[in-house]
């Protein structure tokens, strides 16, 4: 990751506009700062959520609240309480899916 030369910046999180998307359960609600070619987001999974797609792009993932559960199109799957983080790069493992059964609240960089 590399962020371009850009002044110091507080972001209030509640005043950011927060756009919904449904996953194939459940729904994701994402509130989306860019610096760059990089997303900095605040994201709540509701409970249920199931990701409608694999992704293959790179996370910094910090569980806030509730957990989450990573799922690895190999099969592999890692569970996330508050608290917990992953990371990975473009391409860098299988692609990944996030569920949850109780919601989280999620801090990612991409």
């Amino acid at each position: 990751m590399k962020l371009p030369e850009v002044a110091f910046t507080c972001v209030d999180w509640t005043r950011e506009p927060a756009s919904d998307k449904p996953g194939e359960n459940g729904t994701v609600v994402s509130r989306t700062v860019m610096v760059g070619d990089t997303r900095i987001r605040m994201v709540e999974y509701s409970p249920g959520y199931l990701a409608d797609h694999w992704c293959d792009r790179g996370h910094v993932l910090f569980v806030l609240e509730g957990e989450l559960v990573s799922e690895l199109k190999d099969g592999r799957t890692f569970h996330l309480k508050a608290g917990m983080s992953y990371h990975v790069s473009d391409f860098g493992d299988a692609a990944h899916r996030s569920s949850t059964e109780v919601g989280a609240k999620l801090f990612i960089v991409d």
